[in-house]
């Protein structure tokens, strides 16, 4: 696993002891920053953790020569501007930082200097040893070791910045904090999201997977990324463009395409408005005034419910949802959580865009997630929830039993209707739009929808920019985890490629099930009893 390679020198090389002398800290004037939980995996590896580095600190009323003090200073550290160290070391200030977290070579050549009024501190700084792979679950904390984001700034929020202005934030009272992200699958899904960006020269990536029964997130990756240990790069450009370098599964919000026709069938086969064994004419397109929607390389004919699924009719999947009623899919939404923002112990959330009420060309395009944008984290509690005989369970970033979990779960569908979207979702991994993610996953029993969603450039939309969705579970047969893959702007990665969400997102969701499964105990299988056992009855 990759680790920040110039940090971690710095981690074992760059711990400075301090010796007496002109370098003595006056206790009276003292500057010491109180420590930070360490922050590990569920496993027990460190994502974040205190080193101590030296830091420059003076007192300018004990510098006796403050021309001489900055001219030796400036020779150690040429970086600091000469006037304005001359002006500070000449005033009458009180204890003024200088440098902080300096490397050992350098913080010997000052003390070497034996400058009267300096002093060197050793301070704790916050190293990441994963940098910017984790970077939007940890967040960081800034040089007084304050959170700024991610679970850093959660611990300040949840407490930890109180405990730290009231004097009791000693190291030894501090306990390490346990995430329930799996660095082993964060590190396999960061690996994928970045040969995705090459592959499919896309110009941004994201993933999160989740426990579908403990609402733990395992992974969460968004790229482009930033380095917590050197946080300025997070306004670094990208692509020519600032502002890139967002977390795209918790701020970012989306029309995710044809995943959410998941959601629509659901809806309908809850309410009982559609059964699996009904047929649907899907011949011709529909009209809503000067609005004409069609298919996709549609099949023009009577389609039974599966293969509306399965082909990915938008046809057939607006028809379920007029079976259902406008209102009553709606309503349905609310159910699911798609109007509010997903809790999550991160503040970094944009609210979701979703109208109070439809109208009929809403509501039809809204079955296939256009004029609706909503998270990738609202996607996979739902993927989640349809999966799990029905139950909703929140997110979160820390350990949850099940039964703990169970706890505060809601039944959003019937565990028949959970049953019977676990065989579509199976259905298009092995007959459908997701036979690439299936292939690629090779035995690990996934079950998926794709999106491909036109991106709005201006006031129309681009079918040359798209949004490329795999949602996905597996193992199918008893689903432990749900996850959302998206590619932003994929291209061919050759000739005989395709553009659509199987070619890149879905390939990318196979290729990570199969290097992750083994890891999470799941084993493969070849068979086909299985597959077999997710026909509901009423299609034998």
């Amino acid at each position: 696993m990759r680790i920040t390679a110039v940090l971690a020198g710095v981690l074992i090389s760059q711990v400075l002891v301090l010796n007496a002398g002109a370098f003595d800290l006056d206790p009276a004037s003292a500057v010491l920053i109180s420590s930070r939980p360490t922050i590990t995996d569920r496993n027990g590896v460190t994502l974040a953790t205190d080193i101590g580095l030296p830091s420059l600190y003076a007192t300018p009323g004990m510098v006796l020569d403050a021309d001489a003090a900055a001219q030796k200073l400036h020779a150690v550290l040429p970086e600091l501007d000469l006037k304005s160290l001359r002006h500070k070391l000449a005033g009458a200030g009180g204890f003024i930082v200088l440098r902080r977290n300096l490397p050992a070579v350098v913080a010997e050549e000052i003390r070497a200097l034996n400058i009267q009024g300096f002093t060197l501190v050793d301070e704790s700084q916050r190293f990441y040893p994963f940098g910017e792979e984790a970077a939007f679950g940890t967040g960081w904390a800034n040089d007084e070791q304050q959170g700024m984001a991610g679970i850093e700034q959660h611990l300040d929020d949840d407490g930890l910045a109180t405990l730290r202005a009231s004097g009791q934030a000693a190291p030894e009272t501090i306990k390490p904090v346990t995430l329930s992200i799996d660095v082993r699958v964060q590190n396999a899904m960061y690996n994928e999201l970045v040969d995705a960006l090459a592959r499919y020269k896309a110009i941004a990536a994201s993933g999160v997977m989740m426990n579908v029964r403990t609402g733990e997130i395992i992974a969460m990756v968004s790229l482009p990324s930033f380095d917590p240990n050197r946080p300025g790069t997070i306004d670094e450009l990208h692509n020519g463009e600032q502002n890139q370098r967002f977390n795209r599964i918790t701020s970012g919000i989306y029309e995710l395409g044809s995943t959410f026709k998941t959601v629509t069938f659901a809806g309908a086969l809850d309410a009982g408005a559609i059964k699996l064994t009904d047929t649907v004419d899907a011949t011709d397109p529909i009209r809503f005034g000067r609005v004409t929607i069609d298919d996709y390389q549609g099949k023009h004919r009577v389609l039974t419910v599966p293969e509306i699924y399965k082909f990915s009719s938008n046809i057939g999947t607006i028809k379920v949802m007029q079976a259902l009623g406008k209102d009553q899919f709606r309503a349905f939404l609310t159910r699911m959580g798609f109007d509010q923002p997903v809790p999550l112990e991160l503040r970094d959330m944009r609210p979701p865009n979703v109208p109070k009420t439809f109208s009929d060309v809403l509501a039809a395009t809204a079955t296939f997630g256009q004029g609706i944008s909503v998270s990738p984290l609202h996607m996979v509690r739902a993927y989640a929830a349809l999966v799990n005989d029905g139950m909703m369970v929140e997110p979160t970033l820390f350990p949850r039993s099940e039964e703990d979990a169970a706890k505060s779960a809601k039944q959003v569908v019937s565990a028949e209707t959970s049953a019977r979207v676990r065989y579509l979702l199976r259905l298009n991994a092995l007959e459908g739009s997701g036979t690439r993610a299936n292939m690629f996953a090779d035995g690990y029993r996934i079950g998926g929808k794709t999106g491909t969603a036109e991106k709005v450039v201006g006031n129309t939309y681009d079918a040359d920019r798209t949004l490329a969705i795999f949602a996905s579970a597996f193992p199918m047969e008893a689903p432990l985890y749900a996850m959302v893959i998206l590619v932003d702007e994929p291209k061919k990665e050759d000739d005989q490629a395709g553009v659509t969400a199987g070619w890149n997102a879905g390939e990318v969701t196979g290729r990570l099930v199969k290097v992750v499964a083994p890891m999470l105990g799941i084993e493969p299988y070849s068979g086909d009893e299985i597959d077999s056992s997710l026909i509901p009855s009423e299609l034998m």
